[in-house]
């Protein structure tokens, strides 16, 4: 008796453990490949997966996007400059049998074939290009690194440059330049307000010279405004114009 039970024993144990290989479970964002005696059957997934026992075996494989860091990497610019560069990659696999079948690794091969084009594509640019045309160098990389992933079954979504670290040199070079730069705004923008303000003078003058009793009447406003102060010395002046009969009469004279 109990031997039998033993047996019986034996028997439910093995027949949980067959159960337990044969019937799986899958998330909705895991899709299951399966292999039947070294074939490739077909994917299935989401929900309950019946397999064969010994025959069939499943390669589980996740369908979220995944966001990987890619290390810094020593660059030379194309304008000879030394940088460490690193940068962001969001993939996700869009074909499983693919992922599993055409690469052995498919996380470690796209960090691998993000960063050789990283250096390459960085390597053919210049300084002011990485700097200042960052969209579409990730635009760049995003099309390049997406052309090799797609016989694998994977789709790269975008490529993001997150850090430039430029040597200590280079950075106070481009202080200098960038100061520089403000100044030449600076006085650029000076000497256009200088100008501005020469033509209104021009102008001025010229309505002047038309209307001589408009000067007359500007003396008389400045006079207003600086007499508003008891402690001003006002210096008034006259113009020749109304000198002019006198001095023509005591030259007959």
């Amino acid at each position: 008796m109990q031997e039998f039970s033993v047996f019986i024993f034996i028997i439910v144990v093995f027949a949980l453990f067959i159960l337990s290989s044969a019937i799986k479970i899958l998330r909705e964002y895991e899709r299951g490949v399966i292999f039947r005696l070294g074939r490739l059957i077909n994917t299935k997934g989401p929900g309950i997966i019946f397999l064969i026992p010994i025959v069939d075996r499943m390669v589980k494989i996740s369908l979220r996007t995944v966001v990987m860091d890619v290390p810094p990497q020593d660059i030379i610019t194309k304008d000879n400059v030394s940088l460490k560069v690193n940068a962001v990659v969001y993939f996700r696999v869009v074909q499983a049998e693919k992922a599993v079948v055409e690469v052995a690794d498919y996380l470690f091969a796209t960090s691998q074939i993000s960063q050789t084009t990283l250096r390459s594509i960085l390597g053919q640019s210049q300084l002011d290009e990485i700097l200042a045309e960052r969209d579409k160098i990730n635009r760049e990389l995003q099309h390049i690194i997406d052309e090799q992933t797609e016989p694998w079954g994977v789709k790269v979504t975008a490529v993001e440059v997150k850090q430039v670290d430029l040597p200590p040199e280079m950075q106070r070079a481009i202080a200098i330049q960038a100061q520089a730069e403000r100044e030449r705004r600076a006085k650029i923008i000076h000497a256009e307000g200088e100008f501005q303000a020469s033509q209104k003078l021009s102008d001025a003058a010229d309505v002047l010279q038309k209307y001589p009793v408009a000067i007359q009447l500007r003396f008389l406003q400045t006079l207003t405004e600086i007499s508003s102060d008891k402690n001003s010395t006002i210096i008034f002046p006259v113009p020749i114009d109304l000198l002019a009969p006198f001095i023509d009469k005591m030259k007959k004279d």
